[in-house]
């Protein structure tokens, strides 16, 4: 559809409207995913949640009032040696970064859970 915008765009437009912390934090990760996995495909879902993309959901950057939440389609999958996930622990299939404001961002243990569920969704892509 003519005039309606791009996935990129929306992000861009939500780091924007928070124009606080959630905003900064939201941008930061965002360029850590980019440098993970520089074709990663960035979709605006269910209505206001940014998504990162590559064969499959890597994660999601939802943003509430006291956190932005990391959400990994299949982080209970992943290895998280840094101990980055602090969220969602209980489930059988998706994990969660919980950053809140003053929150440390470990980029290389970050970029690192990136690429794992990169490849993650790759191998799954392969066996098919």
């Amino acid at each position: 559809m003519a005039g309606e915008a791009t996935p990129e765009e929306h992000i861009d437009a939500r780091i924007a409207e928070l124009g606080d912390w959630r905003g900064e934090v939201l941008a930061q990760v965002r360029a850590l995913i980019h440098e993970a996995v520089p074709d990663v495909e960035e979709q605006w879902k269910w209505r206001g949640v940014p998504t990162f993309e590559k064969d499959g959901i890597l994660c999601t950057g939802e943003t509430y009032k006291k956190a932005v939440k990391l959400t990994f389609a299949k982080g209970a999958s992943l290895d998280d040696p840094a101990g980055l996930f602090n969220a969602s622990l209980d489930g059988n299939v998706r994990r969660a970064i919980d950053i809140f404001e003053g929150d440390a961002i470990y980029g290389e243990a970050l970029k690192a859970l990136v690429r794992a569920a990169a490849a993650l969704n790759g191998e799954k892509k392969r066996r098919k």
